[in-house]
């Protein structure tokens, strides 16, 4: 990445460990503004652990997480709070407030979070849905939407506050592939009409090379890999070769028989 453009985000060094599992192992990874970082891996190999490190929800247990050159691990809940005012978060289930209708979902962080006033509020909650072209459910119940529908209103509640850096958590899993296309364009062009920096988490190689500017591949708790995405599609590196060409036959299929 780019080394004149100091970072967003910042882990160093970074490991977590759960009783006697070792999570992560030394995490370094670098994410400069405005930059559309993919985090590629397997299921279950830390990927939104990750998120969850930098939103402060978890502590490492070694090596430092920095959210603009400040250090995330070292916050009390007051810091901690200001500084996830300037992060949205686009959850893989949407996880929206199903007694809510779609304005109360998206205006709740506002009302909780700021001293707008109803109609600030009202005004945002306009504009964000435009973006993501969804005024028509304004007024509509989360069990009214489809899972498409509820995604757009998931992307539309993260960057409600206008953040700096938007962490989606695999964002187009269990959609057919017309609506996925829909959300990946959505995520290029939120990211570019706001200027926020973005950490997608997936394992959909379609959706991971049309949205990202670069890509980082986590595997057995370390980035084994960390370049642009023409860069990927030419790796030699067996484990990241068989992951993106989904092929059965690899070290990766071998380590976890072994």
């Amino acid at each position: 990445m780019n080394e004149t453009s100091k970072p967003v985000v910042e882990l160093r060094d970074v490991r977590l460990r759960f009783d006697s599992k070792e999570v992560l192992e030394g995490v370094t990874l670098s994410v400069p503004p405005q930059a559309r970082l993919v985090v590629l891996g397997q299921s279950g190999s830390g990927k939104s652990t990750l998120l969850r490190l930098i939103m402060g929800l978890l502590k490492p247990s070694g090596g430092e997480v920095t959210f603009n050159n400040l250090k995330v691990s070292r916050m009390g809940r007051l810091r901690l709070n200001r500084m996830r005012r300037k992060i949205g978060m686009v959850y893989q289930y949407s996880a929206l407030i199903s007694s809510l209708n779609v304005r109360d979902n998206l205006a709740l962080p506002l009302e909780e979070l700021t001293t707008k006033s109803r109609s600030e509020i009202d005004r945002l909650v306009d504009e964000k849905l435009a973006l993501v072209g969804m005024s028509d459910a304004r007024d509509k119940m989360p069990a009214e939407l489809s899972g498409g529908m509820r995604k757009r209103i998931g992307l539309a509640r993260g960057i409600i506050m206008d953040p700096e850096l938007i962490l989606y958590d695999e964002p187009t899993a269990g959609l057919d592939p017309v609506i996925s296309a829909v959300i990946d364009e959505l995520i290029i062009s939120l990211s570019e009409k706001i200027g926020a920096t973005s950490i997608v988490v997936t394992h959909e190689m379609g959706s991971a090379f049309k949205v990202a500017t670069h890509m980082a591949m986590l595997y057995k708790g370390r980035i084994i890999a960390d370049d642009t995405p023409e860069a990927f599609k030419a790796s030699t590196d067996p484990v990241v070769a068989q992951f993106i060409a989904g092929d059965t036959q690899g070290p990766i299929l071998q380590s976890s028989q072994s």
